[in-house]
């Protein structure tokens, strides 16, 4: 065995940094890239624009993983939000924070993020091999030993090889957008070798609903409105902010933060469904009164009119249909009952989900390798010496805004450190 190498699995946001960091430390470190240029995935994060962090305090930080958010107190001692933004900028990457807390690069360009990352991995002392495929990692008496591999880029022989190495990190990624490499294959990599893998699920996943008033609606955005979950007629969780109409449901921030939550719905078979409150801000009784006063002040204007100063004009013949209010009705002639119907549609806008878009439009995966079989204070496996884990791999999942990105960073960062000082591994 070769004592002085260390093999990444994966050139990822977290792979990357991973080999970086133990290059740093001097010892000979590799990545086996499935892609033919590493960072695919990291190249269309944000919409291309690649939200690096969050400025969140630690407490809310760590709140915003749907579980398992203290198993990163570790690694973000090491690497957090304040360190990442200095550690791009001296790679020349500046940042901007947006609402809601999120860092993007200033020049918006993921594809800046990730060069810059990749150069700062090869200044290191990094290499990278592409267009390989790791199929087994080879261990010994509880300790890795190395891996197998295939070059997919290799037409006369596709026939396995071995490389050995004193600690190998899987930083393979998630099982979402499989175009850009994330094809699950860490998972299969881990369940060989003893790990327990928590099923793997879509999630940051567009939503499904059923019935045509949300394909109707397509392309239309809200702000400012609230969406509440229930699932088998109990609130289960409420969020604030955008959201979008698409031509199967919807989506946007709020509805792709809540997504976890209902593709396990869907998984369990349970009843689900999304309520829009579409005036936030305003109980029933304010909203009433509002209503009240604006049908009196402008009672000779047809209720279609009316509903401009309330609603966006896409929306206004969906009101109409399912208030059953005519829009020809002067406001001054809106009875107390109808009044009373819009308001409580106003407040609860429904949709009944039907599903949820497949990986290819998930942003992240939920589930993963279990992290009660891995230190949280090094990422080593507790089943196999020498085997660490970094990023999406993980059981680990966010909300949308920053959050999944830097923990990938983070267990990068450490999982690096921590493979270069293995006891195994001599410099």
């Amino acid at each position: 065995m070769d004592n002085k190498r260390i093999i990444v699995v994966g050139g990822g946001a977290s792979g990357l940094m991973a080999a970086g960091q133990a290059a740093l430390r001097g010892v000979e470190t590799l990545i086996l890239e499935k892609k033919s240029h590493p960072g695919r995935k990291l190249r269309i994060t944000g919409k291309g624009r690649c939200n690096l962090t969050n400025n969140a305090p630690l407490t809310e930080f760590l709140e915003r993983f749907s579980a398992g958010g203290r198993f990163l107190r570790q690694a973000f001692a090491r690497l957090f939000a304040p360190d990442l933004i200095a550690f791009f900028n001296e790679l020349g990457v500046a940042t901007e924070s947006e609402r809601g807390g999120r860092v993007f690069p200033a020049d918006n360009d993921a594809t800046k993020v990730v060069d810059a990352l990749d150069r700062w991995a090869r200044n290191c002392g990094v290499k990278i091999m592409t267009d390989v495929s790791v199929t087994a990692l080879i261990v010994e008496n509880g300790a890795v030993d190395g891996v197998r591999y295939r070059r997919e880029n290799n037409s006369r022989s596709k026939r396995p090889e071995t490389m050995s190495a004193s600690a190998v990190i899987i930083a393979t990624g998630g099982a979402s957008y499989p175009a850009t490499g994330s094809t699950g294959d860490g998972y299969r990599l881990a369940q060989e070798i003893g790990h327990t893998v928590i099923a793997v699920r879509p999630s940051l996943v567009p939503i499904e609903t059923m019935g045509e008033i949300a394909p109707r609606l397509q392309g239309l955005s809200l702000r400012n409105v609230a969406v509440t979950l229930w699932v088998n007629g109990k609130k289960q969780d409420q969020r604030f902010g955008e959201m979008l109409f698409t031509h199967f449901g919807i989506s946007g921030p709020i509805i792709l933060s809540l997504s976890r939550q209902v593709v396990d719905a869907c998984l369990a078979k349970k009843q689900i469904v999304l309520s829009i409150d579409l005036k936030p801000a305003l109980d029933m009784g304010k909203l009433d009164r509002r209503l009240l006063r604006d049908f009196e002040e402008h009672g000779r204007q047809k209720f279609s009119t009316l509903l401009k100063g309330l609603l966006p004009r896409k929306l206004i013949p969906v009101c109409l249909e399912l208030t059953g209010i005519s829009a020809d009705k002067p406001g001054n002639q809106i009875t107390s009952d109808e009044r009373k119907r819009l308001a409580v549609w106003l407040k609860d806008f429904r949709f009944t989900v039907g599903g949820y878009r497949p990986f290819e439009e998930a942003i992240i995966t939920a589930g993963g390798v279990s992290t009660k079989e891995v230190d949280p204070r090094t990422m080593q496996s507790r089943l196999v010496r020498g085997l660490y884990f970094a990023g999406e791999v993980l059981d680990l999942d966010a909300d949308t805004g920053g959050f999944n990105l830097q923990a990938a960073f983070s267990t990068g960062w450490l999982a690096g450190g921590a493979a270069a000082n293995h006891k195994q591994v001599k410099t």
